[in-house]
């Protein structure tokens, strides 16, 4: 039988029965010619079946512990070569004075991700997870992309099990969801021709959450990809949430293109990314958490954005250096104040997370004390998704 041409008609029908959509109802709600808010009012459904009218944040730190690469994605603004001035590589002081400031200002979660540095051996890289851990056992360590695992296989020699449980003993928490960018080869070998592939990144996912960690996935979208590109990227990573439901937070990322080796693109405008955001929404049918990274949105665009599919803001944020190379103009962080305050302002209910998605309770006289509650679960069991690993 011939496929039926999808039409918002069509469309609506099956998200409101919970049934999936196909690669081509994807395109079509990519289609400028697709009414935007159309496309948002589904969206929305799904995240209010989902995940209710809460919007979630968490109070969390970067740490980039060098920018020394051995990669030229000429996407990339952050990366240095060894001898540029402006390479860097922390110490062990420098990074436990991070974790240090991280604890003190009640950050329940440290972000790490940098460059891979081609004269730091694979012990480097570990024991940074190490001594964070040792030192601040309450933190928790969401370190290292699928392809700086990739790289380690590489130094060490090891297989991608072994590092993981290397990692994991040493004490990391979880994995981001970064080196992902588009999975399409037609776009892939011309952005990062030597990164991991699709199926080394996916591989390695797939082995961490058979592993039992979570991790994040995302999309780099605005730059030399098409429509097709990014639907076709959302359906690997939906095939593989299928396979393992390890996948807890899609993060759409605007390519910011200042300083890069495609500064001549116009980065998306806000209807291009709010559009994103919904259409991941509706794709990512068995991922609970759709994030609308304020970084690279901006405020006001990912505050919108909790009307269009996102139910999380990512964090407070501190020392966020990938994005700010990138021409990024929004503030290094936000205080509790301002970020629960955008929640408020879009109607929706603030509720502070930690990594894995459990409540953070703060000590009323000490805000830096706090305990982990319940886990927050999807909303609605008919969703099908399965939020309680």
């Amino acid at each position: 039988m011939p496929t039926q041409t999808p039409t918002l008609k069509t469309i609506r029908a099956k998200v409101e029965s919970g049934q999936r959509l196909s690669f081509d109802e994807g395109l079509f709600l990519y289609q400028d010619e697709t009414p935007l808010h159309e496309v948002g009012e589904l969206a929305n459904l799904v995240r209010e079946r989902i995940n209710g009218n809460q919007a979630f944040y968490n109070i969390n730190t970067h740490l980039n512990p060098t920018n020394i690469c051995v990669y030229r994605c000429n996407f990339c603004a952050f990366r240095s070569d060894l001898r540029d001035p402006k390479g860097y590589a922390m110490s062990d002081q420098q990074v436990l004075q991070r974790g240090k400031e991280a604890v003190e200002n009640g950050c329940t979660e440290m972000h790490i991700v940098g460059g891979l540095h081609h004269l730091k051996p694979y012990e480097w890289y570990v024991d940074l997870v190490r001594i964070l851990h040792e030192a601040y056992p309450e933190l928790h360590l969401k370190a290292w992309t699928g392809v700086e695992i990739n790289w380690f296989e590489f130094l060490a020699k090891k297989s991608v099990h072994d590092i993981l449980q290397d990692l994991l003993d040493a004490g990391l928490g979880s994995m981001p969801g970064g080196g992902a960018e588009i999975f399409h080869p037609e776009v892939r070998d011309k952005i990062c021709e030597h990164k991991s592939d699709a199926s080394k990144w996916l591989d390695i996912h797939r082995q961490a959450h058979q592993l039992g960690l979570r991790t994040n996935c995302t999309m780099l979208y605005g730059h030399l990809e098409n429509t097709f590109h990014r639907v076709d990227h959302l359906i690997r990573l939906r095939e593989l949430q299928d396979e393992t439901g390890g996948f807890q937070t899609f993060v759409p990322l605007a390519f910011h293109p200042e300083n890069t080796g495609l500064s001549h693109i116009k980065k998306p405008n806000a209807s291009a990314d709010l559009r994103t955001v919904a259409v991941s929404r509706l794709m990512l049918d068995n991922i609970p958490h759709i994030k609308a990274y304020w970084i690279m949105l901006g405020m006001g665009t990912a505050q919108a954005a909790l009307a269009y599919g996102a139910d999380d803001l990512d964090g407070t944020v501190r020392h966020e250096l990938i994005y700010h190379d990138a021409g990024a103009t929004t503030p290094e962080m936000l205080n509790i104040e301002q970020i629960r305050g955008l929640i408020l302002e879009a109607g929706r209910e603030p509720v502070e997370r930690d990594t894995v998605y459990r409540r953070i309770h703060r000590d009323a006289q000490d805000f830096r004390r706090w305990s982990t509650g319940e886990k927050i679960a999807a909303v609605a069991d008919e969703t099908g998704i399965d939020d309680s690993r």
